[in-house]
């Protein structure tokens, strides 16, 4: 790995735990950060933000994705994935399914506050998504 892309990283991952500590996770208590980097560089930040009725809850790998394509940006290299406890955690399959629409080789770093870290593809994690081919669009 070059210097300019474990920096790069180090701020990815950086971001992701400070955006833990904005998660609203009062009944899993699981709190998640994510951070999304752009092909342009910027990156963009997400909680996990839950709901009583429990469906209505979004991660934060989604909300950084929501949040970067609100503000017109397509195109991601790297996520990284936060959390407070535990062992570093993979997006789950409705967040991979969604970042697969727009960045099927995404990189994926997940880090813990304890210091530990995984790296995967997304394609890695999803082999075979759903993706806008399978739709006929001539209808």
């Amino acid at each position: 790995m070059s210097v300019g892309r474990e920096a790069d990283d180090r701020v990815l991952c950086t971001a992701a735990m400070e955006a833990v500590s904005n998660a609203y996770a009062p009944y899993s208590r699981f709190r998640v950060g994510a951070a999304l980097r752009c092909e342009d560089g910027t990156v963009i930040t997400g909680c996990n933000v839950e709901n009583a009725s429990y469906p209505a809850g979004i991660c934060a790998e989604r909300v950084a994705l929501g949040s970067a394509v609100a503000s017109g940006r397509r195109s991601f290299s790297a996520l990284a994935v936060a959390t407070d406890r535990g062992e570093p955690a993979p997006p789950c399959g409705i967040c991979r399914q969604v970042l697969a629409e727009f960045a099927p080789d995404l990189r994926i770093i997940s880090v813990t506050q304890a210091g530990e870290s995984r790296e995967w593809t997304l394609a890695e994690l999803l082999p075979s998504p759903f993706t806008p081919e399978w739709l006929d669009t001539s209808a």
